[in-house]
């Protein structure tokens, strides 16, 4: 899983894990915590008992919905056929980047794995001739019969790809106005806003055209090259507080900008983010921009590239 997680930041593309039940499932929190609190694109694939042993005491069967609802988007089941695991799959790859990118959790069973008959229904053939007997081993052979229908047949089509969120032209305008009038504008660029990877060189040139200093974080660092003039690298919290426009690129106010308070009250705060509750926890921002932080930023440079005044400073003394 925290394989999953790191090519998922690495590329933009959703990181796939799959997992046997039970402690394999169970060993995945911590890595899918992580990775619901970097937003990063990630599908996990558990295992979990055969349907027709559920709830009778079969190996490493647990109520898993319970132990990730709390950490992931999305809890979605495919124990219906095997044709059902792929377009769930699929669905779940396209919900993971939608929006606030995060964790899908996927749960298949192991009937839908194997080419096979669950143990008890080859325990079951052949065995017994009481009426008991004979009931039982007719509805799990149905069973078996339902679940494996349609195997053959042609694969489903793609899910939709999911369309990045892009922030309100209301907003934008509203942002590239404030960072235009500013004499002291000031950029913290963090993790999300590289949740399209494939972009990088794009808000890369979309940095530099806005010409503001700005602060590297998370999976950022390394975006504008190792001696860029516009990049700051010290003294970040007198900066924060010398600037009279500050904008936070997929950075929530938490502890890492001692909750907002790093930014002084008289600010104008701009934030861009894909969650609106992370755009303004513990800090109201004066304009916030709901969507994809780096096609904000990349929105900002067409509005307000070359108009802000900048006098370009560098590290705060």
């Amino acid at each position: 899983m925290f394989a999953a997680d790191a090519v998922a930041r690495l590329t933009g593309i959703p990181g796939v894990a799959a997992v046997t039940a039970g402690p394999g499932l169970t060993n995945t929190i911590t890595a899918v915590k992580n990775a619901q609190l970097a937003q990063s694109p990630v599908v996990l694939l558990g295992g979990g008992a055969p349907t027709a042993l559920q709830g009778r005491g079969a190996l490493q069967d647990i109520d898993q919905r319970a132990l990730l609802a709390p950490h992931v988007k999305l809890v979605r089941g495919c124990a219906g056929s095997p044709t059902s695991a792929q377009p769930s799959t699929r669905r779940s790859r396209c919900r993971a980047r939608a929006r606030r990118t995060g964790v899908r959790r996927v749960s298949g069973r192991p009937a839908l794995r194997r080419g096979d008959d669950p143990p008890v229904v080859r325990r079951r053939r052949g065995q017994g001739k009481s009426v008991a007997d004979r009931v039982l081993r007719f509805y799990l052979q149905r069973h078996v019969r339902k679940m494996f229908s349609g195997g053959g047949g042609e694969a489903s089509p793609a899910a939709r790809a999911a369309t990045p969120p892009a922030p309100a032209q209301p907003s934008v305008e509203r942002a590239a106005q404030a960072i235009s009038r500013a004499k002291r504008p000031l950029m913290v660029i963090g993790s999300q806003a590289l949740a399209l990877a494939n972009e990088a060189p794009r808000i890369a040139a979309a940095v530099a055209k806005l010409g503001v200093p700005v602060y590297l974080s998370g999976m950022a660092r390394g975006l504008l090259g190792r001696n860029h003039p516009l990049q700051l690298r010290h003294q970040r919290r007198q900066a924060l507080r010398e600037a009279d426009c500050v904008v936070l690129a997929g950075v929530p106010c938490d502890f890492r900008l001692d909750y907002g308070r790093h930014v002084r009250r008289s600010s104008t705060l701009i934030a861009a983010n894909r969650s609106a509750k992370e755009a303004r926890l513990n800090r109201r921002p004066s304009i916030a921009a709901i969507g994809d932080a780096g096609l904000c930023l990349q929105a900002l440079a067409d509005k307000a590239g070359g108009t802000a005044r900048r006098g370009r400073r560098g590290s705060p003394s």
